[in-house]
């Protein structure tokens, strides 16, 4: 055996997934919490998708969404916020000063800039206006505790002051400041999403103060970002990691090394891992399946996704924008889509073909089926319909 980095095929990368993304039935966890530390983050942009991803590992579905409710809104052991790439994603709250320092602050910066920017084109008040009104709305937080955006304006009349957005191009319109201006703080990490104004799948936030939580340092906060990422998703790539955060490369290689994260050889070329996470690890005993919602952070991972998702399929799974949509998986692979139906019907079609795979067999048909029983078991009467529609998510809710 060489000296050189340990190779990391596919096969292996797809155990790890099973395991460490709590997708094998031996994996799942007892808790939201639990699924949220295995993953570091759920993607919050559709809300129902935090719902769906913790659902699918949860060893007993049944109490997905109460004990969702209980983490978000009772005990607050989970929060959501914005992190990284701009994205709002459910985090342990634990980790929020980790995620602000690391990935927050630069964003915040540029948005804070840009709202400036446009109300000063705009000819709209000034900043120390706009820092007044701001001081002003949260003290109005912090009385009520949750409150929507209208409510805030309610208590802060400036708030709703309009401006001009873009005047004159293509995409001109009208902006609220309070619109604009809780999407800044949120960035900053002064505010985050509330419970909803409807059930679990309501897009409809109330607005809450973001919990404390220390200051630290950026290299720091990036390093302990990267660790936690590596442990849930390694071995990526650098591509991977600088999308996934959103950071410049530079900042990227930095945390590497400040980790000593170990370099191994994938199919892609060099991935990293965490300095203790070189040895082999050994696939789940039986071959899984399950059913991910759109935008479920394993789908959602990686950069360079071919060697759990194969090239043919991405035509019918993403949208324009490249979100993807509810997922098949069989054995760490996606093989097709699923959708619900008018009358709660989940409904699966596998796409063998264009996954490169092959006809999958009864056993896996078989074990697929029981997944979509067990969603639609504990959906129940609520109707699910993504943010982001694709091609065969379309046709198959029909």
């Amino acid at each position: 055996m060489g000296d050189g980095p340990r190779y990391i095929g596919g096969a292996e990368r797809r155990a790890r997934l099973a395991l460490r993304h709590r997708l094998a039935p031996p994996a799942r966890v007892a808790t939201p919490e639990a699924v949220a530390d295995a993953l570091l983050a759920l993607h919050g942009s559709d809300p129902a998708t935090v719902y769906l991803a913790v659902g699918a590992r949860l060893a007993d579905a049944a109490g997905t969404v109460p004990e969702t409710d209980r983490a978000l809104y009772t005990d607050r052991s989970l929060v959501r916020m914005h992190g990284m790439r701009h994205t709002v994603f459910v985090f342990p709250t634990a980790s929020t000063a980790v995620v602000h320092a690391s990935t927050g602050l630069a964003v915040a910066a540029r948005e804070r800039a840009s709202l400036l920017k446009d109300m000063a084109k705009a000819g709209a008040p000034d900043a120390a206006w706009l820092k007044e009104v701001e001081e002003s709305a949260l003290a109005a937080l912090a009385r009520l505790g949750q409150a929507t955006a209208a409510e805030l304006a309610r208590q802060e009349p400036r708030l709703r002051e309009q401006f001009v957005y873009a005047a004159g191009k293509p995409y001109e319109g009208v902006h609220t400041v309070v619109t604009r201006l809780l999407r800044v703080l949120g960035v900053e990490g002064k505010v985050v999403r509330g419970r909803p104004l409807g059930s679990w799948t309501s897009s409809q936030f109330r607005w809450a103060l973001a919990p404390e939580h220390a200051e630290l340092p950026v290299e720091q906060a990036q390093s302990e970002l990267l660790r936690h990422w590596l442990r849930a998703c390694g071995p990526a790539t650098e591509a991977d990691l600088k999308w996934w955060t959103g950071w410049r490369v530079t900042d990227v290689r930095r945390a590497l090394a400040a980790i000593g994260a170990r370099a191994v050889t994938l199919d892609e070329g060099t991935g990293y891992v965490v300095e203790d996470d070189v040895e082999a690890v050994a696939a789940p005993a039986e071959p899984w399946a399950a059913l991910l919602p759109a935008l479920d952070p394993t789908a959602m991972g990686w950069q360079g996704r071919d060697w759990y998702l194969a090239p043919g399929l991405r035509p019918h799974l993403f949208d324009y924008s490249g979100n993807v949509g509810p997922t098949v998986w069989w054995d760490g692979r996606v093989v097709g889509s699923w959708a619900q139906r008018a009358d709660g019907e989940i409904v699966w079609r596998l796409l063998a073909e264009e996954a490169g795979v092959g006809a999958l067999g009864g056993e896996a048909e078989a074990a697929i089926g029981a997944e979509a029983e067990r969603l639609g078991a504990w959906l129940g009467p609520t109707r699910v319909k993504p943010r982001f529609r694709t091609p065969v998510e379309k046709l198959l809710s029909a």
